[in-house]
């Protein structure tokens, strides 16, 4: 029985790296189709939204069930919370992808993207890229240095979207309503796709240390502190090696 429930929790997390590797691919669509006008681009990221959330209903509906019929306490317990929360965060982060992608198609055939303003918005869409695929990795290893990364590329996000307000609010800004309109949500949608991800890694810095109350600069003391766990795990490994191995020396000389 405890087999067939952990096996439950392992599915729950395999599906979490699923729901996140589905919103890089939909960020990546819709940041290229923003950038060069790809209504058809667009389109697929648009339709490939509500895969995105019929995944993320199916996890909740899975996690709930486990929480009724197992009970899970300790680790096991956090496990199933956090995947209800992470879930709810990547369901937005796909939300997102879409409202970008919505921006591209609303504008087609110009583009979405105002003059002067498209190398700020190429790089930002670079950067949630790379978020979100870091991201994948830290639900698939829960390896903390991953949480710290996207804490680092949220701070870079931040900086452009400050730099895209700023634009738009001076006195050399001739942009029409429309153009004003656009750089403004869209600068918004990448802004907060990246603070979604940070709030992943948050979770999983939860599931890590069983600190409910997470801030973004208690991340780099949890990468610390699981690194030095790392450590004296590989130093009792190494440990039981010279152990098993000196065992095997003395039965030797015995057996000689």
């Amino acid at each position: 029985m405890r087999e067939v429930f952990h096996q439950s929790l392992e599915d729950l997390q395999s599906r979490l790296v699923e729901i996140a590797d589905l919103v890089t691919v939909s960020i990546d669509k819709a940041t290229r189709a923003f950038a060069t006008s790809d209504v058809a681009l667009a389109e697929e990221v648009i339709a490939d939204d509500a895969k995105i959330d019929e995944l993320a209903v199916a996890l909740d509906e899975q996690a709930i069930e486990i929480l009724a019929r197992q009970q899970p306490v300790a680790r096991d317990l956090r496990i199933v919370v956090t995947a209800l929360r992470v879930s709810a965060s990547l369901e937005r982060m796909g939300d997102m992808s879409e409202h970008i992608a919505q921006l591209a198609r609303l504008r087609f055939p110009e583009r979405a993207i105002p003059k002067g303003l498209k190398g700020t918005f190429v790089k930002m869409g670079e950067l949630d890229v790379e978020v979100a695929r870091t991201l994948s990795e830290l639900l698939r290893t829960q390896d903390l240095r991953f949480a710290d990364a996207i804490r680092n590329a949220d701070d870079d996000v931040d900086e452009l979207h400050a730099t895209v307000f700023e634009k738009v609010l001076s006195d050399n800004w001739k942009g029409e309503a429309t153009a004003t309109v656009d750089a403004t949500l869209a600068s918004r949608y990448h802004e907060r796709f990246a603070d979604h991800a940070v709030a992943v890694a948050k979770k999983v810095v939860y599931l890590a240390t069983g600190d409910w109350a997470v801030e973004e600069d208690d991340i780099p003391f949890a990468v610390e502190q699981q690194g030095l766990e790392l450590q004296g795990l590989d130093q009792q490994k190494l440990e039981q090696q010279k152990f098993d191995q000196q065992k095997l020396d003395s039965q030797g000389l015995g057996l000689a």
